[in-house]
């Protein structure tokens, strides 16, 4: 299995952009990881946040094929635990999903589009974080998991 994080923009700020880095780099060791920022929507004055949504939407949906998993990270996804995400992420990787694609949306969320394809919607916190904390919470959330199901030590440090 193929596990990937995708979000719209790029991050500007150098240290969330390492520290992603560190535990990107910690992930490759468990499981084939890639990461994919898809460009800004440009001329976003000019556009409500309805519009902003649908092309973000299509920039998503053009990037996942019919057979993967997209699980998208929003704020009214399901909750778990560390234990209990590891646990998920055993049962997408015993269920033969070539891709698991989580995905982080523009600052508006997505479009209607991408929550039709969405094969589930996972909740990191009922907090608002900003975008790019979000890359680092997610890759470092999904690198524990696997420490989890290792049993090692990480998880408890």
């Amino acid at each position: 299995m193929t596990l990937k994080l995708m979000a719209v923009g790029k991050t500007d700020d150098k240290q969330l952009e390492a520290l992603t880095d560190r535990y990107v780099n910690r992930l490759k060791h468990y499981i084939k990881f890639e990461i994919d920022f898809l460009a800004d929507i440009k001329n976003v004055k000019n556009l409500s946040e309805a519009q902003q949504k649908e092309k973000e939407g299509q920039l998503i949906l053009a990037k996942v094929a019919n057979t993967d998993f997209l699980v998208l990270l929003d704020e009214r996804g399901k909750s778990f635990s560390s234990e209990a995400f590891a646990e998920y992420l055993q049962q997408r990787m015993n269920s033969g999903v070539k891709n698991l694609i989580f995905v982080i949306g523009g600052p508006y969320g997505f479009s209607e589009a991408v929550y039709e394809r969405a094969n589930a919607k996972v909740s990191l916190s009922a907090m608002t974080f900003s975008h790019q904390m979000i890359r680092l919470f997610v890759v470092e959330q999904l690198y524990r998991g696997f420490t989890i199901l290792r049993n090692e030590p990480y998880h408890h440090g």
